[in-house]
């Protein structure tokens, strides 16, 4: 039984919501992030880089804080209200790729904790404690976790409905992408939605791992904490974004790795022959149009790297996964990479983007070698979940990736 919890949004006026909204953090670069700074007062950037006001790089709690103190100028200077009553928020996002359409709401940190709402990757207890941390100064979540789950027709039956009405922002935005708004105060409505969430017994984590895991921390550590804890306060919930999978895009990570483990071309090539058949695609930036196919750019050339037959030794659904059959077969044993996630020989960079950035990262010298594959599918991301397993860190892309700002919870 899946809980979905409306609640009163911290929201930009209507006026205001397009130069408030802003892109996820890490997509601007520092031109990009400097003109937003210098010439849109509204920007939600403004609260998410607070020292730059005072040309100044922080970090830690110190910038915790004066994100709070930005935060805090935003709704006393009034670009912030908050709604009387609490509400869920229909979203929907239409750009050249992607059109999609869900409910903004609470998702329930112990439903978390129970496995109802489940995850496919591994999270890193560090990066846990520090967002819970940042949350807890802040006091708000502005990013939703994005959690999908099979479509259900009375539940879009319903969307449908609501998105008859006028929306409560509708704004467009350089990058071609086109965003609406619809607020859910009415009482009838939001216990059908949640009704009809009640009847699932369980959803997936799409994009934002961490952001439940600390979530859940933070739920945990409160309740210890509280004498008179109910488990109806504020911090039992996070910010969420539940999305039909069908809405969903799933894309790739490429991995790029610094050099080659003291192996000559020649002889890292003699050791991938033993899992892979080869072939040289000379300058021929193809895209891998099956599973257990790999795309490799080495010392100028592509190459398609073909799975053997006799490699195909899988156990579950995990060891089908090509990222996990990348890292089984090269990237532990014959780049000698073991961590994934600490690793500093290599990276990645999301497979939306052309493979020749791919291409000119190697080119520079910065790489050796890199490596792309089919993105997963939704139907094994769900298996790796149900099975209690976890991918590989970076083994998919996905998107929505909702613009920050347009809806806060506040704790």
């Amino acid at each position: 039984m899946v809980k979905i919890t409306p609640f009163k949004a911290v929201r930009p006026q209507r006026a205001r919501a397009g130069l408030v909204a802003s892109r996820p953090y890490g997509e601007y670069n520092e031109a990009e992030m400097r003109a937003r700074l210098d010439y849109n007062p509204y920007s939600f950037l403004h609260i998410l880089n607070p020292a730059y006001k005072f040309q100044h790089t922080i970090s830690g709690t110190q910038k915790f804080q004066l994100i709070k103190n930005r935060y805090l100028e935003f709704k006393e200077e009034d670009t912030f209200i908050q709604d009387e009553n609490p509400c869920f928020y229909v979203y929907k996002m239409e750009t050249r790729d992607l059109s999609c359409c869900g409910i903004i709401a609470a998702a329930s940190a112990e439903d978390y904790k129970n496995g109802i709402i489940r995850k496919h990757e591994e999270t890193i207890a560090s990066r846990e404690v520090m967002f819970k941390e940042y949350v807890k100064t802040v006091g708000f979540n502005t990013e939703p976790v994005l959690l999908t789950y099979e479509n259900q027709p009375e539940i879009q039956q319903i969307l449908e409905k609501i998105m008859l009405q006028n929306p409560e922002y509708e704004f467009a935005t350089r990058q071609r992408e086109t965003h609406y708004l619809w607020k859910v105060d009415d009482k009838a409505e939001i216990e059908q939605i949640q009704h009809f969430f009640s009847g699932l017994n369980s959803i997936y984590i799409a994009d934002g791992h961490h952001r439940c895991a600390s979530s859940f921390l933070l739920s945990k550590e409160s309740a210890e904490n509280n004498e008179n804890h109910t488990g109806k306060e504020s911090y039992n919930h996070f910010l969420s974004y539940f999305i039909p999978e069908e809405h969903l895009k799933i894309y790739q990570f490429r991995r790029l790795v610094t050099d080659l483990n003291g192996f000559s071309k020649e002889d890292f090539l003699i050791k991938l022959d033993e899992h892979f058949r080869i072939e040289n695609r000379s300058l021929d930036a193809h895209t891998p149009e099956e599973k257990h196919q790999f795309k490799m750019y080495l010392d100028g050339e592509f190459y398609t790297l073909y799975l053997r037959k006799t490699s195909m030794n899988f156990t579950d659904t995990l060891s089908q996964l090509d990222s996990q059959i990348l890292y089984e077969r090269v990237l532990a044993p014959i780049l000698g990479i073991k961590d994934l996630r600490k690793d500093k020989r290599i990276s990645y960079i999301p497979g939306k983007k052309d493979v020749l950035e791919l291409k000119k990262m190697i080119d520079s010298g910065d790489f050796a070698v890199g490596f792309g594959m089919m993105p997963a599918t939704i139907s094994e991301i769900k298996k790796i979940a149900d099975e209690g397993l976890t991918m590989p860190p970076k083994s998919t892309y996905i998107e929505p990736k909702l613009r920050s700002g347009l809806t806060i919870y506040e704790f």
